[in-house]
């Protein structure tokens, strides 16, 4: 996974799939999802980044890894 932002475009780009072809992208509020062929999740795009998530939108990322844990019976 990837985290971008673009300050010249106030983007944020959340790449889920690294080089994966982007076959459709749909707009909601702002926020433009990816999809590949098989319509798996690519990328999120934040639009008018600073709007909606504050000043500088790279201090809100929480860079913590949680995993489930699995209990074998």
């Amino acid at each position: 996974m990837k985290i971008e932002y673009a300050p010249e475009h106030d983007i944020v780009n959340i790449e889920f799939l690294e080089g994966v072809q982007i076959d459709e992208s749909v707009e909601e509020d702002g926020i433009i999802f990816d999809y590949s062929k098989d319509k798996k999740l690519v990328s999120v795009e934040v639009l008018d980044a600073k709007k909606r998530i504050g000043k500088k939108p790279l201090d809100k990322i929480d860079f913590s890894v949680m995993k489930d844990k699995v209990i074998a019976v």
